[in-house]
């Protein structure tokens, strides 16, 4: 079996500083694509997703991605493994997820394109607001409040837990916060959505799922598809470094989250939710 990716692959550079060049190592981030698979009681397989990522962590973002997009939940699933298929050629083999489960395979229209997601966009075709609805309740008010000083602190908290990152600079991450502003978990990963779902994977093989009384961080901006993800996974509150997308304001609101944009220092942007907000 091939050597196994890790989350960073060092290579040389030719380094300029004014009118010097030297060559020098460097640390980047591995970006590689993972296939996940399902396998059903009666044999049945089908590759569900294919999506680069950052490697580290495959299984959480397996069962992050089913539990996100409604296929399957950790009940559902009997294992999960890196793929050892005789056809599967050697150096693909870390790259390729198999997710054994305890239910026939979901008929659902999207398994008949398969999802195909990259580091940048996320699933491509995600279903519409009016899907979400058919499989999303909205999100109870619940007891969790806020203070605008919690909020302010988690940024830093993020960024200093950010190991790989500190490598590279170019990774983005996700943290999963305790109403009291403590770090439960961190994830990183090229794509924002892929962090998200390593952290959702997470809480589900942990059987910590929903996390109604967690805040999740996320280092980018905040999308549709990761308030989807943090919606399937019971997070009421998200918070963004940079901006939201008018699809995701959309969605924080008809669904009940609280999401919080432009959190820099001591300043943000509350775009719903704000009844979370202890000002």
């Amino acid at each position: 079996m091939s050597e196994r990716p890790g989350p960073t692959t060092r290579i040389r550079v030719t380094e300029l500083s004014g009118p010097s060049a030297r060559q020098r190592r460097d640390d980047l981030a591995t970006e590689e694509p993972l296939e996940i698979r399902l396998t059903a009681p009666d044999g049945t397989r089908r590759t569900v997703a294919i999506t680069m990522r950052t490697p580290g962590h495959d299984f959480e973002l397996a069962a992050g991605f089913l539990h996100g997009e409604g296929l399957a939940r950790h009940g559902d699933v009997a294992s999960i493994a890196y793929c050892t298929d005789e056809d599967l050629p050697p150096e693909a083999r870390y790259n390729t997820v198999t997710v054994r489960l305890r239910v026939p395979v979901p008929e659902l229209p999207a398994l008949d394109r398969h999802f195909l997601t990259s580091s940048a966009c996320g699933v491509c075709g995600s279903a519409s607001l009016d899907a979400l609805r058919d499989r999303c309740a909205p999100v109870p008010p619940g007891s969790l409040k806020l203070t605008p000083e919690l909020l302010y602190g988690l940024p830093d908290a993020l960024r200093a837990a950010q190991g790989v990152f500190g490598k590279t600079g170019g990774l983005h991450a996700a943290g999963l916060f305790s109403s009291g502003g403590g770090l439960a978990a961190v994830r990183e990963d090229v794509g924002r959505h892929n962090a998200v779902d390593k952290l959702v994977g997470w809480a589900s093989m942990a059987g910590r799922l929903p996390l109604s009384e967690h805040v999740l961080m996320v280092s980018g901006r905040a999308s549709y598809e990761i308030m989807q993800k943090a919606l399937a996974a019971g997070i009421p509150v998200v918070c963004a470094v940079s901006a939201p997308s008018s699809l995701a304001v959309e969605l924080a609101r008809g669904f009940g989250l609280t999401l919080v944009g432009f959190l820099r220092g001591e300043r943000c942007n509350v775009y719903a939710g704000a009844e979370r907000i202890i000002a």
